[in-house]
Formats: C-alpha cells, structure tokens, sequence
C-alpha cells in the first residue's frame, strides 16, 4: 500500500487575537482546499486544531464532520521543551500515513515546526519515507524579515531569550557583539505579555547605533512594523502591548 503524504499547514496568525482575521484574507485557496478534504491530523494543540478546522468548513466543506476527525496532539513535554533537537520520537503519530492516508500537521499560528513544534513529525516523517508537502501561508518571521529593512542574507533566530534579568542583559549584549561583527540579522520571539519587559531591555543593553525592529500583529489589522535605531526609539518609546505576538529583529 502505498504512503499517505504529510501536509504541513500553517495557521493565520491571529491566535489569541481579537478581532480574528477572514481567512480568505490571509490563507491561500490552495491552501484551505487541501487543508479541508485531511481527515488525519497531528497539532500543537487539539482543541486549536478543532477551532481552525471549523474556520476553514464556513469557507468550504471537510471531508468528513469535525467530530469524525482524527486529531493527535503533541505530547505536553513537546510543548515545554521543544522538538527541535531529536528527543522525542513522532514515528508513531504517523501510523495513518503508513496505512495509506494523507495528513495535516499544524501549529497554532503559522508554520509548523518553525518557531513552534512539529519537527519531530517532519523528521519521522522522512525515516519512514513518507513525502512531506510544506502549504503556502503566514510566516511570522520571514514577513517580519523582510518588513525591516534588515540584513535578509545573513540571519538568524534565535528563539526565546532568558526570562532572568540578568541572563537576558547578558544573551543581549552577546547577540548585539554578533551583529556589529558579522552584520548579521538576530530575530527573537517572546510572551506577548512580557512584551513590554522585553522591549524595556532591548532599549537599556542595545548600542543606541542598534537598528531594532518590532514587528507586531503581523497580517492583522491593527499591525505595526517600525524599524529604526535604539537612540531613536529611546526619545519616542512605543512599547508593544501585552497581547499581540510580536518578532523582535536587531541589526545594523
């Protein structure tokens, strides 16, 4: 019997957003059809999973009804740690595909396995050889890339920085030597409600000649890109606010 073929599906990034955005407005049609004929899934999050499902059949019908659905979510160690590094083996979520059945791999907002779990299914996906198809659709980071005006042919992420204080001071003052050395791009992410936290740091450790970037609500309708030097958002701070997702970029 042939294989079934992973699909990984990315989510509009409004999660946890008000208002949330029509998905016809953010998602490819392509998208959206192939998404909506998958009857097996494995999610970051099943209850997610279930509300970007039910999304997606106002817009078109499933193959099967949401509660026929095969939903696996990621076990809760994946979610605290991560699956980046090869720990935890996915080959078992992938048992459908084996038995010939297609499947959707989703994050809670936008790319599987890029800034959020998934790579363990992609990786058993490819012991198994089983063909893995990556859908078009929101990627918070690129976008955000490309919205700075920073160096897009050397860059790097670099995920969440320390929460202690002074272990963040630290990773900052790292990051901002690597910068002026290489001229490479440095992109993290936080807790939308550490937000502010954060960006208070960012303007205390940064070189005021530091370009930072913050990125917030990327594709929403309240979205603010603003990219300019550490000196100049220290006379007009905005900080972001506590609740939308936000890509922090420094460069220079």
């Amino acid at each position: 019997m042939a294989t079934g073929t992973l699909f990984l599906v990315p989510a509009p990034l409004d999660f946890g957003c008000t208002p949330e955005m029509p998905l016809n407005e953010v998602m490819p049609q392509s998208t959206l059809a192939t998404a909506a004929r998958l009857t097996h899934w494995v999610g970051e999050n099943a209850k997610s999973t279930r509300a970007y499902l039910k999304r997606i059949s106002a817009l078109l019908p499933l193959a099967q009804p949401l509660q026929q659905m095969s939903i696996v979510e990621l076990p809760r160690e994946v979610h605290k740690r991560g699956d980046h590094l090869g720990e935890f083996d996915a080959r078992p979520l992938l048992a459908p595909a084996l038995a010939g059945h297609d499947m959707g791999l989703v994050s809670e907002a936008g790319m599987p396995a890029i800034a959020d779990p998934g790579a363990s299914v992609v990786r058993a996906a490819h012991q198994l050889g089983v063909t893995v198809v990556p859908l078009v659709g929101p990627i918070s980071l690129m976008l955000a890339l490309a919205a700075s005006g920073l160096n897009g042919q050397n860059f790097a992420f670099v995920g969440y920085l320390p929460q202690d204080s002074a272990q963040r001071s630290a990773r900052l003052r790292s990051l901002s030597q690597l910068v002026q050395q290489s001229g490479q791009t440095q992109m993290f992410i936080e807790t939308p409600y550490r937000n502010a936290a954060l960006f208070q740091a960012l303007l205390s450790e940064l070189p005021g000649q530091t370009r930072l970037a913050v990125c917030s609500g990327l594709t929403l309708t309240h979205q603010q890109i603003r990219c300019q030097t550490v000196q100049a958002w220290k006379s007009q701070p905005v900080p972001p606010d506590k609740n939308t997702p936000c890509v922090f970029l420094i460069g220079r």
